[in-house]
């Protein structure tokens, strides 16, 4: 019987090949981008759970109040972690301080590398569950002691076992490597770690840490990571810690924070639900639902199209059934031969999106940023395929099933059969749904694409080309300025260097306790503070409003400062330059005095979407406080002739470090990362939403046509043109194609205006975005039915009529 039905059903494909291919073609699309969109959900959801405690790991964060607003705050400050040590122990199964992620110069022998670690506690590889190939996770107890990645253990020391073996780390610590962990994975917050060594080996390399911030509570330059016991809940641990900064305020509230709440952020809302400026950043989980939802909808719109065709091709059936019944064929026969034919149709269907799944899956990692697979070897991926295989093919199936199998043979066979005036009604408004949706994304990848460019061409107070930014990752670096900048400059490739403490595309550092003319006393400020060279205004291209920049033939600006426009706004200073403001340090009561030399147009060194941040800037002391190198790029000598006249001398002058570069542009241009993906996948699946529609107008079109061959072909007898009766069969499918555009515009509007909020510096929503998107839908519409439309219509009515 199985047999007979797949026989029929495969001669019903051969007999209905462009149906057939619409039908497969269509809902292989649609399931693939579902693959691609749920492989992308898993991995966002099951993000650091390669932790196996991840349930029970946090963060030790603070909530503060700032000038009436609440924000987080993910740095602590040392004296906290002392205290929780001794005085808190109890609540946690484990405490452990951390650097934050850095990028050191590693060496093993004559190999010189750079790699991203951290300095932690020794509970660390036991907290994080790493996973150990040689060595043991104790060997960290060892103050002299490192932990490798597998891949930064094989680029330092090839094929040779790498325990026991000693390595330096940035020229200043001598290391022996004590175990070897497997690479944590991409969806994990660790992952960039490619080395971990002791917390007290990082304290000990930098003295200021035993010097002055072991005592200094407002001094938040470290990560407290804990892991609660089983018994216990983070609400819990959180009430029992929330008051330690509050005790100890007055010890930093020299203009620093106030009313501070301390309390642990679980590690499973770190990815979805990050900490920001406010309490909690819901951006992430709300991308995951955009994407899930985007996939959802375009796999609907494919199984609206199989339903929408199948539904249509069954009419033409309806006399098979009537002549099956009349030799005897029972009710359950024919249902059955319906479902087996429509699965089929979405068995086809799910092997072909397989296919097209794996063979996309690396387009899709890069444009997603991830290493995603298809998990063949879990369970719920089959369980879930299979589900959707038995769902959409009975669904599709239920129509013929169902309804034809009732018919009376005696009224089909004479043919009193009618399908209904409101038979076409389901199909017409699957159509405009489809094209709503359709509408809806080409609206949303419109609107952040001119969000995206808004951003990009907002003028950002420096010169960005040409400017190459050097992170100063060994000591080797340090005492060497004068004459690194001179033996650049006489390469002919450079017209200038500088030194700064944060590269050009970030604030690094940020202060209060600064005082001025006709300051509130009740205000508590907020700059950014960053340390630079003499040089630094002439390299990146700083755009003075007033006064001048630093200069080193005045000795006197050693205590001058140079400020951003939104710094001097924020002061209310009208005349800034030659007035002195006050500098009260988190952990001293002396005042230092500065002269404001200048004031610069506002750079954008953070998030181009939001406001400039008040920023100050300071000359370097001679005890440094920089940590990269800015280099200007001669505009008369290209790129690739300058790249290695400068590698040339760094190479000679810091042959210990190994000689690595960004672009300022590029760097830049990551700021708009998360936002250029969203566009891009917003464009990739409304593309995908309207050539699946299409599809399915097509097929409809074909059928509607195929339907009326008659009727045209009396039409033309009767005096019709070309013209006449491509008006006549495209006019139903306008109509619904503007229905949509009235339903989707609206709909549009709601979702951008909603989404453009979450940016301070934002594009408008121009009306002719909307009405483009309508016109532009309709056009295709229009293209797709004009076609058969067309070729209907140009039919030999005599051939038509003869058929008939």
């Amino acid at each position: 019987m199985f047999k007979n039905y797949l026989k029929i059903a495969w001669r019903s494909f051969a007999k209905n090949k462009i149906s057939s291919f619409i039908n497969i073609f269509g809902l292989a699309i649609g399931m693939a981008v579902a693959m691609l969109n749920g492989v992308w959900v898993w991995d966002e959801l099951s993000f650091n759970q390669y932790h196996r405690n991840y349930d029970r790991i946090g963060q030790v964060m603070a909530i503060q109040n700032w000038e009436g607003q609440r924000r987080m705050n993910t740095s602590m400050s040392y004296p906290l972690a002392l205290e929780l040590k001794a005085n808190y122990q109890g609540y946690f199964r484990r405490l452990v301080l951390c650097s934050w992620s850095g990028d050191y110069v590693l060496s093993a022998g004559q190999k010189n590398i750079s790699g991203t670690g951290l300095f932690m506690d020794e509970g660390a590889p036991d907290m994080l569950s790493l996973r150990m190939l040689r060595g043991s996770p104790e060997g960290l107890r060892d103050p002299h002691s490192i932990l490798l990645s597998a891949s930064l253990a094989r680029a330092l020391f090839g094929d040779a076992d790498p325990v026991s073996q000693v390595m330096r780390v940035s020229d200043t610590l001598l290391l022996k490597v004590t175990g070897v962990y497997e690479d944590i994975p991409l969806n994990s917050q660790f992952h960039p770690a490619r080395f971990i060594a002791p917390f007290d080996c990082w304290v000990t390399a930098n003295p200021w840490i035993r010097e002055r911030a072991v005592t200094d509570w407002g001094n938040h330059f470290l990560r407290v990571y804990a892991e609660i016991p089983p018994i216990s809940s983070f609400e819990q641990v959180s009430a029992r810690i929330k008051d330690i900064e509050k005790r100890h305020e007055a010890s930093f509230t020299k203009g620093g924070f106030y009313d501070a709440q301390d309390f642990i952020y679980p590690m499973s809302k770190w990815h979805l639900y990050p900490p920001s400026r406010g309490v909690v950043d819901t951006g992430p989980v709300h991308m995951v639902w955009l994407v899930g939802t985007i996939g959802f909808i375009v796999l609907l719109l494919a199984c609206i199209n199989f339903m929408n065709l199948s539904t249509a091709r069954s009419e033409k059936r309806a006399k098979e059934v009537g002549i099956r019944k009349t030799m005897g064929s029972p009710r359950w026969q024919l249902m059955g031969q319906f479902f087996s034919e429509s699965l089929l149709v979405v068995l086809f269907a799910w092997l072909f999106a397989v296919a097209l799944t794996a063979l996309s899956l690396p387009w899709f990692n890069d444009l997603s940023a991830k290493q995603m697979t298809i998990p063949w070897a879990n369970a719920y991926f089959w369980l879930i395929s299979l589900l959707f295989i038995l769902i959409t093919g009975l669904l599709a199936g239920a129509y013929p099933a169902l309804y034809l199998s009732s018919f009376q043979p005696v009224k089909v066979l004479r043919s009193a059969f009618r399908a209904g005036r409101l038979a076409a009604l389901p199909r017409q408004t699957l159509v405009v749904l489809q094209f709503s949706i359709s509408v809806i994304l080409i609206i949303c990848t419109v609107v952040v694409y001119r969000q995206i460019r808004h951003a990009k061409d907002r003028p950002v107070g420096y010169d960005r080309e040409g400017l190459l930014m050097i992170d100063m990752k060994s000591p080797e670096f340090y005492g060497k300025y004068d004459l690194l900048r001179q033996e650049l400059i006489n390469t002919g490739a450079v017209t200038n260097m500088s030194e700064s403490m944060g590269s050009v595309t970030t604030v690094w550092s940020n202060n209060g306790g600064f005082s001025w003319p006709g300051k509130n006393p009740n205000l508590k400020d907020d700059f950014g503070t960053l340390v630079v060279t003499s040089d630094h205004g002439a390299t990146v291209g700083w755009q003075f409003l007033q006064g001048r920049d630093f200069s080193g033939k005045f000795t006197t600006d050693s205590t001058g400062i140079v400020m951003n426009e939104a710094a001097q706004q924020y002061m209310g200073l009208r005349n800034p330059v030659g007035q002195t403001i006050g500098w009260k340090f988190w952990n001293g009561d002396t005042t230092r005095y500065y002269t404001i030399l200048g004031v610069i147009k506002d750079m954008v060194m953070e998030s181009p979407f939001e406001p400039v941040k008040p920023t100050i800037f300071l000359l370097k002391s001679v005890n440094g406080g920089v940590s990269w190198i800015n280099i200007r790029i001669s505009p008369n000598v290209s790129v690739a002739a300058a790249l290695p006249k400068i590698q040339a001398v760094f190479k000679r002058l810091i042959p210990s470090a190994p000689f690595e570069y960004k672009f300022t542009d590029e760097e830049y241009a990551r700021k708009f990362a998360a936002e250029e993906r969203i566009g891009k996948l917003a464009a990739f699946f409304g593309s995908l939403a309207i050539f699946i529609s299409c599809l399915g107008l097509f097929g409809l079109a074909s059928f509607i046509a195929e339907k009326r061959t008659r009727e045209i072909g009396i039409r033309k007898v009767l005096g019709a043109s070309v013209p006449d009766v491509c008006r006549l069969l495209s006019k139903e499918f306008v109509q619904l194609v503007f229905l949509s555009c009235g339903v989707a515009i609206p709909a549009a509007w709601c979702i951008m205006h909603t989404w453009i909020q979450n940016y301070t510096y934002r594009t408008a929503l121009s009306w002719w975005i909307f009405a483009a998107a309508g016109i532009g839908a309709l056009v295709i519409a229009l293209l797709t039915v004009t076609f058969q439309s067309l070729r209907a219509a140009l039919m030999n009515p005599v051939d038509s009529l003869r058929r008939e």
